[in-house]
């Protein structure tokens, strides 16, 4: 038995064997001139796949682009169009530039560690204080996101000095938002909208 996978692979499936089998024997004819005719016939038969479209100047121009192809760019004939290059055919995306920069602390994101460095800049100390204190109560419910549990004030001012380097550091009597607390009241009301909810009942 001849099975296909025993066979070559189809660099179109679309058209068939037979059309793969055309073009190998179209390459083997020794009159160009006749050549040239069954390759017209072949790119009709091709186009007869897709009558809507066959007499589409575009259309009928990417029909001999897969002519080229299915002959492997071997096909002598006069083309009725310019051919493609098969290097441009197997043409690779360049490769994309991703960031070297690490993330400190990923749980905060690159942007607060962004953030603490232009705090740095501000010179106006109750407006740079206020920034920090801000920027700590983000962080405490960024950090209350990752870990779901109730995390020290002095764990988040050690992280600002951490990520900073010794640059910035929380002014002192600052006293953080909870997020735990906010994360229950949350779940409260999820569930209270779950109870609130009648039961289905057939008509």
């Amino acid at each position: 038995m001849d099975y296909n996978t025993q066979r070559s692979k189809l660099i179109f499936p679309e058209y068939g064997r037979h059309i793969h089998k055309m073009v190998d024997y179209c390459k083997h004819i020794p009159d160009k001139d006749e050549r040239t005719r069954n390759a017209y016939a072949i790119v009709a038969l091709m186009g007869s796949m897709h009558p809507h479209l066959r007499d589409v100047p575009e259309f009928n121009h990417k029909l001999w682009n897969h002519l080229a192809i299915l002959s492997d760019f071997e096909l002598d004939i006069e083309w009725p169009f310019e051919l493609p290059k098969s290097k441009e055919l197997v043409k690779y995306p360049e490769m994309l530039e991703y960031s070297d920069n690490k993330i400190g602390l990923r749980h905060y994101g690159k942007n607060i560690e962004k953030m603490l460095v232009k705090i740095n800049d501000v010179e106006n100390e109750d407006e740079r204080n206020a920034l920090i204190t801000q920027i700590a109560n983000h962080m405490k419910k960024l950090f209350f996101t990752w870990k779901k549990e109730h995390v020290d004030d002095k764990v988040i001012f050690n992280d600002i000095v951490k990520l900073t380097r010794g640059a910035l550091s929380v002014p002192e009597g600052v006293v953080l938002q909870e997020g735990f607390d906010m994360y229950a009241n949350v779940h409260q009301y999820q569930s209270g909208r779950q109870k609130k909810k009648k039961p289905y009942k057939k008509k």
